[in-house]
């Protein structure tokens, strides 16, 4: 075949392709446009390609180069239809559209878990009353844990059933080159840790609060958990009183429990507090305990570098889990920790 033949040929196919495809008013007849000119096996475009064949060797490079541009044409023209007819059609049958006047489909969100709550909310009420929020570790050393807290070594609650100690030590040589200790570790069994820690650093007056977990090996039960939190309370100043504790977790507690709570103080023993006290709030016509409170120990004063003669304080202890508890009507305190969405979503 000659190439002009072939040509001419090529230029009358793209020409009715171009035209057909413009002219389609409907998905079939785009497609049947499509099926005539560009069908895989007998389509006009691929009986033009067979052609090529019989053209002159020296001319098919020529006839090469014109057919590929005739069938991008071609094939630009079947996408331009394509999109026309989409755009004529508008969305697809059935499809859902958009109403900006119907109310919308709330998502369902995560809610902040109780426990944490209440750790805001005590944060806000005590710092209104002048209480700043500090931290410490988690993991503790002997003399943060109980030394610094008038707790000797003989007792009780430094037993290793009762405290969760860690399989590791540090040499320390405290008194001599050729005395040695080890420093050993535990999780803290109290946040009072937090409050030698700031003494060690802070000249009086101090008035502080600190928050956290706490690890005991407890078995858990409806009052008990291995794992629980604390807020303790420290103020340490001038003439500070047992009166001052007293007027500072009432008005706590009429902020917490939002009503007219008042409080009640019976006898008890902290190595780190004397006079000690069991901290009771009035609750729905009766007494709810909530914690342990008292006096600064002498002893503690003089173990971070306070004179006692100077200065004097006071400290207390909450159970986060028990306020919370309390407030909430809950029996049972592992349902904080079993993440269960139904018992969540109600906070």
């Amino acid at each position: 075949m000659a190439l002009d033949e072939f040509l001419a040929e090529l230029d009358e196919l793209k020409r009715e392709a171009v035209a057909a495809f413009g002219a389609a008013g409907d998905d079939d007849a785009l497609e049947a446009a499509r099926v005539q000119f560009l069908g895989a096996k007998s389509g006009r475009l691929k009986a033009v390609q067979k052609g090529l064949g019989s053209v002159d060797k020296a001319d098919k490079p020529t006839a090469g180069k014109r057919f590929n541009a005739a069938k991008g044409q071609i094939e630009a023209a079947f996408q331009a239809a394509l999109e026309r007819l989409a755009k004529r059609a508008g969305p697809a049958a059935g499809a859902r559209q958009f109403d900006p006047t119907v109310p919308g489909i709330l998502p369902r969100l995560g809610h902040v878990h109780p426990i944490t709550q209440t750790i805001e909310e005590v944060k806000d009420i005590l710092g209104r009353l002048g209480f700043t929020v500090a931290e410490g570790p988690e993991v503790e050393d002997h003399w943060h844990n109980f030394e610094a807290l008038n707790i000797p070594a003989d007792h009780p609650a430094r037993d290793p059933l009762d405290n969760f100690y860690l399989a590791t030590a540090e040499k320390t040589e405290p008194l001599a080159a050729s005395q040695s200790t080890e420093k050993q570790w535990l999780l803290r069994s109290q946040t009072s840790t937090v409050q030698i820690r700031v003494m060690e650093k802070t000249k009086p007056p101090v008035r502080i609060i600190s928050l956290g977990r706490v690890y005991r090996p407890d078995t858990a039960d409806a009052t008990h958990y291995p794992m629980f939190h604390q807020v303790e309370g420290l103020l340490v100043d001038r003439h500070v009183t047992m009166a001052d504790l007293k007027s500072v977790l009432r008005l706590f507690g009429m902020s917490y429990f939002q009503g007219d709570t008042h409080i009640r103080f019976r006898p008890s023993f902290f190595p780190f507090t004397e006079p000690s006290v069991e901290i009771d709030m009035s609750w729905t016509g009766g007494w709810v305990e909530m914690g342990g409170a008292g006096m600064v120990d002498p002893n503690v004063l003089k173990a971070v570098g306070y004179d006692p003669e100077e200065v004097t304080g006071f400290a207390f202890g909450l159970g986060i889990e028990r306020m919370c508890a309390r407030r909430h009507g809950i029996d049972d305190i592992r349902e904080f920790f079993r993440n269960d969405v139904r018992f969540l979503h109600q906070f």
